[in-house]
């Protein structure tokens, strides 16, 4: 991690005010960063902190390039150039290949001289691997499973029989694809499984989170389009199909046969219902619960914010109350047409 200004400004666009040849090795805030350090400002709030900044080069918008004492990047959006620059610095310019001699691989796989196979991962028959692909210990990959170009999967990371994945997508560790859904009939009291017969086809640039579950589907696929991001602890049910560039945070459950739209974002311990469609560009707030279909664009919400236990316990009394409420004003209503009427 070590890179000059013009290589990075030619990474993440801008224009840059100093001098080309300032070696950058590290990201931080703009309140602790030092020499060779690069960090951004995009937040007014924090403008203060800039006059004594010991970093080597910050990434601003040009309302503030004037009061910058150090080296400047000027663009549009400074978050989104730190990211494109923390992601440049911190990729490893050399990566391993090979397989490691723990490992055990099917002579009936195929895996690009380019990927690495780490310790004491499993490819079973017909695993297809391209070229870039770098899959970390402990990982098991299912027959006829096949992983796109400079994929990768961090370690104990299980992708059952049959499942697709993109280019260019990130599996953190404890990651599940292709688990069965949980479909069962039930025989007169007991419940009867029902075999789960589809893959699961992931899309370009996918992101999964920590220990996130994606089922199979029933008889057809479970689908993740391209450019979803998907956080730690989520669940997606047997043929559920994610569209692109949807955002889901921590905690997110999905019931089986939803379609949710494209550049959706879902906040953290929503849940939706099966079989209903969430339209493009739908907003779910934190502990959102959808049970029908959403058909505009916009932003939803449910659920209680916390208050004080008190005021809680008084409001669901209340709560309680409403059907009564209703029915008497109901009937005051009826008796106020009544003597309208007379």
């Amino acid at each position: 991690m070590d890179e000059s200004l013009k290589d990075i400004v030619e990474v993440i666009g801008g224009t840059l005010i100093g001098s080309h040849d300032i070696r950058i090795s590290g990201v931080a805030n703009i309140a602790t960063a030092g020499q060779g350090d690069i960090t951004f400002l995009v937040n007014e709030k924090f403008q203060s902190y800039l006059a004594d900044t010991k970093a080597s080069a910050v990434i601003l918008k040009a309302e503030f390039a004037d009061a910058c004492p150090v080296n400047a990047i000027v663009v549009e959006d400074p978050y989104l150039a730190y990211a494109k620059a923390a992601t440049f610095l911190s990729t490893p310019k050399c990566l391993p290949s090979g397989v490691h001699p723990s490992a055990v691989v099917s002579d009936n796989a195929y895996v690009d001289s380019s990927a690495w196979i780490g310790p004491h991962v499993v490819i079973e028959d017909k695993v297809s691997i391209a070229a870039g692909v770098q899959i970390e210990a402990n990982v098991f990959v299912g027959q006829s499973a096949k992983i796109g170009k400079n994929t990768r999967i961090k370690s104990n990371v299980s992708i059952y029989h049959g499942s697709i994945i993109g280019e260019r997508c990130l599996l953190h560790c404890g990651v599940v694809i292709g688990s069965d859904g949980f479909g069962l009939a039930n025989d007169q009291g007991r419940w009867y499984k029902i075999p789960q017969l589809g893959n699961v086809h992931i899309g370009n640039d996918v992101e999964i989170g920590a220990n996130s579950a994606i089922d199979r589907g029933a008889i057809d696929n479970t689908t993740v389009q391209d450019g979803v991001k998907i956080d730690n602890l989520v669940h997606i049910a047997h043929n559920v199909d994610v569209g692109e560039h949807t955002a889901l945070a921590a905690c997110v459950g999905i019931a089986g046969s939803t379609k949710i739209g494209k550049h959706c974002t879902v906040g953290g311990n929503s849940g939706i219902t099966g079989h209903i469609e969430i339209a493009d560009n739908v907003h779910l707030g934190g502990m959102a619960m959808a049970t029908k279909s959403i058909r505009e664009a916009g932003a939803y919400s449910s659920g209680i914010p916390a208050e004080p236990a008190a005021q809680w316990r008084k409001n669901v009394v209340r709560f309680r109350q409403f059907e009564k409420m209703d029915k008497r004003l109901k009937s005051l209503e009826k008796e106020l047409e009544a003597l309208k009427g007379s």
